[in-house]
């Protein structure tokens, strides 16, 4: 019996995979567990240097949070590489403000791409599955925030909480259609561009990581995005064939404590 992950041969598209952060990861362990790679993300730039790390990719610019964009999208997709075979929903923006002064531009914005944006995707993608008389399999990436939060984050956690809510009512409407539908909840993911978020609520965000990692983890350990990538990969391998609707946490034990670690 092997157990290695195989996903050769499989168009997946990864949404967000262009930058250094979790899609980024999602895009490495898919590229090494053989998927043909279709990525997408709103910034150009970040989409000409992941060329280079993957000559082989298709490599879609839009924004998802607009419908024609994913509609043109999709189109090119279908034309140019043919019917996907799984959707990774990781592009995602965040928002650290009292709920108190957030706009309804900020509201709109948050919701937008990280909700209302994973359902249009996800429509688009069974869609295209059926019309194809195809089977095909989608993960979501939500957030320790859908388990807990903190204070600036009521808006992010109530979109994050709202994916995890959407995957468990897709995986019903789908399974019948021999399709699974997963969500994996990622903790603290380190990448250097966190460091711009931590600074609104912080003067020292590499001491931040340092004590949190410290204190807020039973692994003291920091998560890479490929982490979070393995966890998807194996979702939507055939190894997780009997697993739907579940929302899987990758936290070091984040969401497991109720006290700091060194709590006596």
């Amino acid at each position: 019996m092997n157990l290695g992950i195989d996903l050769a041969d499989r168009k997946v598209l990864v949404t967000g995979g262009a930058g250094i952060g979790v899609g980024g990861g999602v895009c490495a362990a898919l590229d090494a567990a053989g998927a043909q790679l279709v990525i997408n993300d709103i910034d150009a730039k970040a989409i000409e240097i992941a060329k280079q790390k993957y000559p082989d990719a298709f490599f879609v610019q839009a924004d998802i949070s607009q419908l024609d964009q994913v509609q043109q999208m999709f189109e090119q997709i279908i034309s140019e590489v043919g019917v996907l075979d799984g959707l990774v929903n990781s592009a995602g923006i965040g928002l650290s403000k009292p709920v108190h002064q957030v706009k309804e531009g900020d509201f709109d914005r948050v919701m937008g791409v990280d909700l209302k944006a994973v359902w249009r995707l996800s429509k688009f993608f069974v869609n295209q599955c059926l019309e194809a008389d195809q089977k095909g399999h989608i993960v979501n990436i939500s957030s320790v925030h859908a388990h807990s939060t903190q204070a600036g984050y009521s808006i992010y956690a109530s979109a994050k909480h709202a994916i995890v809510g959407l995957t468990r009512g897709m995986a019903c409407d789908l399974g019948p259609l021999g399709m699974r539908v997963n969500a994996v909840a990622p903790g603290y993911v380190h990448a250097d561009q966190n460091y711009d978020l931590i600074e609104t609520w912080s003067d020292d965000p590499e001491q931040w990581v340092k004590d949190f990692l410290e204190n807020q983890q039973v692994l003291a350990h920091a998560i890479d995005p490929i982490d979070i990538g393995h966890m998807v990969a194996f979702l939507l391998s055939d190894l997780a064939r009997s697993i739907t609707g579940q929302n899987i946490f990758v936290d070091n034990g984040t969401t497991s404590l109720i006290f700091n670690r060194d709590f006596t």
